[in-house]
């Protein structure tokens, strides 16, 4: 699945070679068996295997990256996840050291339901709202990989 307006599509390379890189690993690995932790990809991209149980999404909050895109892959468990345009988004806090801005509810978004096997690209100029119970808190295992702007 590829997801972004047509000025995105334009500005970024979504198969240059990190990219290729990253569903490469995602393709090639057994992720049933990694580890949670953080795996090094290649220059710029690093993998990130994750374990969780979803929430409502109310209990959670949009957020955006200024140097990397997410590529949220799915492989075990089901997620709502929230999507909106970052453009007009009223910052609540802020985490430079990690990369990572929130920001108020906004007035109108969208979810993408993830089941096993799905993925996401998240650019920087988008907002997205992860770990959203779809019907009920779940366990989910997931792979987030960042991938250099």
């Amino acid at each position: 699945m590829f997801f972004a307006p047509l000025n995105l599509a334009t500005k970024y390379n979504y198969l240059d070679e990190k990219f290729q890189a990253a569903y490469k690993w995602l393709a090639e690995t057994d992720l049933d068996n990694t580890p949670v932790g953080s795996y090094p990809v290649c220059e710029g991209v690093t993998a990130n295997v994750q374990e969780y149980t979803t929430f409502p999404a109310s209990e959670g909050s949009f957020e955006t990256h200024d140097k990397f895109f997410d590529i949220q892959y799915v492989i075990s468990g089901k997620e709502q996840f929230g999507y909106c345009k970052r453009e007009g988004l009223v910052l609540k806090e802020e985490q430079p050291e990690n990369d990572l801005k929130f920001y108020q509810e906004p007035a109108l978004s969208g979810t993408v339901l993830l089941l096993p096997g799905d993925l996401i690209v998240v650019a920087p100029e988008d907002a997205h709202k992860p770990r959203c119970c779809a019907d009920g808190p779940e366990f989910v295992r997931k792979v987030v990989v960042k991938v250099k702007v």
